[in-house]
């Protein structure tokens, strides 16, 4: 294991060696509203486009509103001249995530870099989740309007099924268990259509084909998250590496991503107590696709400090006080054996016990209450195992969001928030 105190961008080459081959790289958080993951996240994935040559990011936000993003930072015609004004229009709470001055900083990077580059060699930026059905339905009747009115009709169909749920998308998972209110049949239609349409060239074609997956995932998602258990979990995960998937093939034989997400998506499952739960994530999928020499996953963590986040779910989002971590913790050992920030990538034969052995690692969603940490908020975590590189900061201090008005969000699931 090597251990490289962190001050300066220059302070990842130890990081970047390690992923010199990798065809995809996949940057954690362990909460969804800390500054300095974001910065220090913002800091390798500048490298890792500009010295690697990496052709993307794909976020764990929506395809829909990313693309608007997309657009920004590429110069696409139509775009918004600032990357800041596309993450404006992030409504689905909470929108913190990506509505942030962190991101904003890093996508006018982008779009100053691409510039820079003829269009075919400009990085990208994508959503890869599964929530905005009502968003890339609408996406998709703009696009059929525009270049295959003869395919409106199988759009139309997928939308008369779920209209008459408005946006309660509980209501029609529950419906789907007891009366016939499937709308499977109707979105296999509208994918099918669309995928046929992008199977020639051009960027709409691609954007409407992946906003017909975006339905067609939802559609199973809301149908199993009704059920309880692992499924919708998997459902959401298995969708987020299908988007990556097919970035990948998008982009080229030679093409490589970068992946921005909650370590709960991260880091393997296979290495945490959610294995035993029957539950899988990206980073198990990516290395089990891949092969784990093309894939390094990053893990992020702290000891104590700040972050944005929400009391309840809807709920306006504040600063709150993140207290010391748990004994025995995974934060707990690093807190006394690290400096206050250091790169850590694992691998050899010297690591540690606290590196192999199973301990408890914190991970905060969107939805926080302080007082639980006493018994919530952890995965239990071979670290060693779940990541290949950990990024530690000691202290943290919140993030900051965009003036940007939310909309109520669609629930998550375990962890809340995640």
């Amino acid at each position: 294991m090597l251990v490289q105190r962190l001050g300066a961008p220059s302070d990842f080459d130890p990081l970047l060696e390690r992923v010199r081959d990798a065809r995809v790289v996949m940057i954690g958080e362990s909460t969804h509203g800390s500054y300095d993951y974001y910065r220090l996240r913002e800091q390798l994935t500048r490298r890792l486009i500009a010295e690697c040559g990496f052709s993307f990011v794909a976020v764990e936000g929506d395809w829909p509103d990313c693309d608007r993003v997309h657009r920004s930072v590429i110069a696409a015609p139509g775009g918004a001249p600032e990357p800041q004004t596309a993450l404006e229009h992030f409504e689905r709470w909470p929108t913190w995530m990506w509505a942030n001055a962190e991101v904003a900083r890093f996508c006018s990077w982008l779009r100053a870099w691409n510039l820079e580059r003829p269009q075919d060699r400009r990085a990208g930026f994508h959503g890869l989740d599964v929530y905005s059905l009502w968003e890339s339905m609408q996406a998709i009747f703009d696009y059929l309007g525009e270049e295959d009115p003869t395919s409106l009709e199988a759009a139309q169909d997928a939308y008369r099924c779920f209209e008459p749920y408005g946006r309660q998308f509980e209501e029609y998972g529950a419906a789907s268990r007891f009366v016939s209110a499937r709308c499977e049949e109707e979105v296999v239609r509208l994918l099918a259509r669309t995928r046929e349409q992008a199977l020639s060239d051009g960027p709409d074609r691609f954007s409407a084909w992946q906003n017909a997956e975006v339905v067609a995932g939802a559609e199973r998602y809301y149908r199993a998250m009704v059920a309880g258990g692992p499924d919708s979990w998997n459902i959401r995960d298995t969708h987020m590496q299908n988007t990556l998937d097919r970035l990948l093939d998008r982009y080229g034989p030679d093409a490589r991503g970068i992946v921005w997400a909650h370590n709960t998506h991260v880091g393997d499952a296979r290495a945490t107590d959610m294995a035993a739960d029957g539950m899988i994530n990206i980073g198990q999928l990516a290395r089990e696709r891949y092969g784990d020499d093309a894939v390094t996953l990053i893990g992020f963590g702290s000891y104590r400090g700040t972050v944005i986040a929400a009391p309840r779910w809807g709920s306006p989002a504040e600063p709150m006080v993140v207290p010391p971590a748990r004994e025995g913790s995974v934060e707990q050992r690093m807190h006394e054996l690290m400096p206050d920030r250091a790169v850590l990538v694992f691998g050899g034969d010297d690591q540690p016990g606290w590196v192999t052995d199973t301990a408890d690692h914190r991970a905060i969603g969107v939805v926080y209450d302080p007082s639980f940490e006493s018994w919530g908020n952890y995965v239990p975590t071979r670290l060693g195992d779940r990541y290949d590189a950990f990024i530690w900061c000691d202290e943290t201090t919140a993030l900051h969001p965009l003036p940007v008005p939310a909309v109520p969000g669609e629930m998550e699931t375990y962890p809340a928030g995640v």
